[in-house]
C-alpha cells in the first residue's frame, strides 16, 4: 500500500493505524491462550487446528507490525516476506479456524462424529525461473504443495464418508 505514492502524512496516518489496529488483536491472542489456559483442554483435532491458527496468526500479526513501517514496507515490497504475511494471516488462519469448525460441528451436520483415527496423526518476487541455488527449496515447496493436494483430496473423502455413513443410518429401516 506505501509504494502507491501516497504523500507523507497519508503513510504516517496508515502507519499509525496499523500501530494501533496490533494492541487490540495482541489481546485478542492473549484472550484466546488465556481462555484455554483456563479450560480443560483436550487435545482432539478441532483443538489442534484452533491452537495451529493461533500459532499462525501470531507469527502474522508480527509480521504485519513490521510492514506497519512504511520505509520498511517500500523496501519489502515485492518480496516473499510480504507474501508470508499474508499466506501466515489470511489463508492459513482463515483455513485453520474452518477446518476447526468443521470438525467441532461435523457431528451435528451429519449426524456422525469424525473419525478420530482417519489421518496421518530472500529471493525475489515475481520472477520467471528460480536460480540453481534454490532449487532444493523449490523442490522443498513443490513437494508441500503435492502435500498440501493429497490432504484436501483426504479432507472431502472424510467428508464423503462421514455424510454417507449418516444418510445410510437415517435410511435404515428401525426394527
Amino acid at each position: 500500500m506505501f509504494t502507491v505514492g501516497l504523500d507523507v502524512d497519508t503513510r504516517a496516518y496508515f502507519t499509525a493505524a496499523t500501530m494501533i489496529i496490533a494492541v487490540p488483536t495482541g489481546i485478542k491472542i492473549f484472550s484466546w491462550i488465556a481462555t484455554m489456559w483456563g479450560g480443560s483442554i483436550q487435545y482432539k483435532t478441532p483443538m489442534l487446528f484452533a491452537v495451529g491458527f493461533i500459532f499462525l496468526f501470531t507469527i502474522g500479526g508480527l509480521t504485519g507490525i513490521v510492514l506497519a513501517n512504511s520505509g520498511l514496507d517500500s523496501a519489502l515490497h515485492d518480496t516473499y516476506y510480504v507474501v508470508a504475511h499474508f499466506h501466515y494471516v489470511l489463508s492459513m488462519g482463515a483455513i485453520f479456524s474452518l477446518f476447526s469448525g468443521f470438525h467441532y460441528w461435523v457431528g451435528k451436520i451429519f449426524g456422525q462424529t469424525y473419525p478420530e483415527t482417519v489421518g496421518l496423526s530472500g529471493m525475489p518476487h515475481r520472477i520467471p525461473d528460480y536460480p540453481d541455488a534454490y532449487a532444493e527449496w523449490n523442490t522443498l515447496s513443490s513437494f508441500g504443495s503435492y502435500l498440501s493436494l493429497a490432504g484436501i483430496c483426504h479432507f472431502f473423502m472424510v467428508v464423503t464418508i462421514t455424510s454417507s455413513s449418516a444418510k445410510n443410518k437415517r435410511n435404515a429401516p428401525s426394527p
